[in-house]
């Protein structure tokens, strides 16, 4: 068996030594469900105030609401305490900075091989992406008119949020 995990193992029995959530049955506490990027400069839960527990957090490249994001809305909504939504792009982001060309072209050069069959879809405009998502989450059928939606975008030199949909 390979070695390549062994640290993040270590660190996960670390984590275990004090895990609290034993027995937590996966409602969101604050009624808290984001959408966003899955750069690694963003902490949802820290940059809300939020704990483990308070919110459903879903991450994909650009912070997007696609078909499977709106599943996972509808899911929380109706089945998990959820009556607010984020949807939270930021700043310096890959998929909003570059064309689809650059993306493809770069991860094929990555890859070794051809990558233009792969969907990446770019952001052209950050704030326009952001009203479409949030149009999409309140029109939804199965989403209640009750729950609150935002579209945010998320400066990572900052730390601060905007609101700005």
């Amino acid at each position: 068996m390979d070695q390549h995990f062994d640290d993040l193992l270590a660190a996960n029995r670390t984590y275990a030594e004090t895990f609290d959530l034993q027995g937590f049955d996966g409602i969101a506490k604050s009624g808290v469900m984001l959408v966003t990027c899955m750069d690694s400069r963003i902490e949802p839960l820290g940059m809300l105030g939020l704990q483990p527990g308070d919110a459903k957090i879903l991450r994909n490249p650009g912070g997007r609401v696609d078909d499977r994001a709106l599943v996972a809305l509808v899911l929380g909504n109706n089945l998990l305490n959820v009556d607010r939504i984020l949807i939270v792009e930021h700043t310096r982001c890959a998929v909003a900075s570059n064309d689809e060309e650059t993306i493809l072209t770069r991860i094929g050069e990555s890859a070794g091989q051809d990558a233009h069959w792969l969907p990446v879809d770019p952001i052209a405009d950050q704030r326009r992406a952001l009203a479409e998502d949030v149009h999409k989450v309140t029109s939804h059928p199965l989403i209640a008119d009750s729950v609150h939606v935002g579209g945010f975008l998320y400066d990572v030199d900052s730390g601060l949020l905007e609101r700005v949909a």
